[in-house]
């Protein structure tokens, strides 16, 4: 690695740190220390499907070229990957040991579906029922139905069920639906439940005569580079109107999965997603979750 230039990757990684920095900055006003935090995960995404996704486009392609900094595009990934690990540790660990007891001592929580009182979970359920119920579509897979779409950056539930004349269970695909808020509030509190953990709750009611074997939410993030060569096309609308069907199907470079996801549903995603089930782990609420991705090595 050459010690007169420095990589724009790992540059960049450094500057997303700084990010995250000032959300640990004590003193500065809460949700502005929350908004950071934002921040700083919308800026990885963007990271991963852009510049991460191009150098692991290169890398497929076979293009051995060196940066500036005398790196391949394998070797930038080699130091990228352990570099996003960490920062995932320590937002995590900012978040659980400072920001969320801040909040709490504010009276404003994320809270499980569960722990809630049940006159708390009965206004959950007429929010489900009203607002969350017609927009979901569950799909199974089967003979039939092959493995659906997912779509970057949604969230998603796998859900494993067994029907009544199943030799095994199968696989169902339930997308949190984005047009809806992602946390849900509760009546007369700052407090708030996730969408997921609402649908979760419901799930008998998407597979009638079904029993629940298990459900885990996932994300996926996908390449979403646009690469026109402007001089090279005859028609730059359609070029970039063709550049843009080609992202919606781009090659995943990112699965997000919780630790406690079935090995079997693993590897099941890993497979039809085009990923290795190399993971490693993720600090979250971001506190417990893993990350799965293609990267070889």
């Amino acid at each position: 690695m050459s010690d007169r230039y420095t990589n724009r990757e790992l540059s960049w990684l450094d500057f997303n740190e700084r990010v995250a920095a000032v959300a640990g900055r004590e003193g500065w006003p809460l949700l502005e220390r929350v908004k950071f935090l934002a921040i700083w995960a919308s800026n990885l995404d963007e990271f991963l499907q852009v510049r991460v996704a191009g150098l692991m486009e290169q890398m497929f392609a076979g293009v051995t070229s060196e940066d500036p900094a005398g790196l391949s595009s394998g070797q930038q990934l080699d130091l990228i990957r352990p570099r996003i690990a960490d920062a995932y540790r320590a937002v995590g660990k900012l978040y659980r040991d400072e920001i969320e007891p801040l909040l709490r001592a504010e009276g404003i929580a994320i809270v499980n579906y569960n722990s809630v009182s049940e006159e708390e979970q009965h206004h959950l359920d007429r929010e489900f029922e009203e607002k969350v119920y017609p927009v979901l579509t569950p799909l199974a897979v089967d003979p039939s139905h092959p493995f659906p779409y997912i779509s970057n950056l949604s969230l998603n539930l796998a859900v494993v069920i067994l029907g009544p004349d199943d030799v095994a269970p199968r696989f169902a695909r339930i997308k949190v639906p984005p047009i809806l808020p992602r946390l849900l509030k509760l009546p007369g509190k700052t407090m708030f439940v996730p969408l997921e953990q609402v649908i979760a709750a419901h799930l008998d009611e998407l597979f009638p005569g079904m029993e629940i074997v298990g459900h885990y939410p996932f994300r996926v993030t996908r390449n979403a580079d646009i690469d026109i060569e402007e001089n090279e096309a005859d028609d730059l609308v359609a070029a970039i109107s063709e550049e843009l069907r080609r992202r919606r199907f781009g090659r995943v470079v990112r699965l997000e999965i919780e630790p406690d996801m079935s090995p079997d549903v693993v590897a099941m995603l890993a497979e039809e997603l085009g990923v290795m089930t190399r993971t490693s782990t993720r600090s979250s609420r971001p506190s417990t979750r893993r990350h799965s991705s293609p990267w070889p090595g």
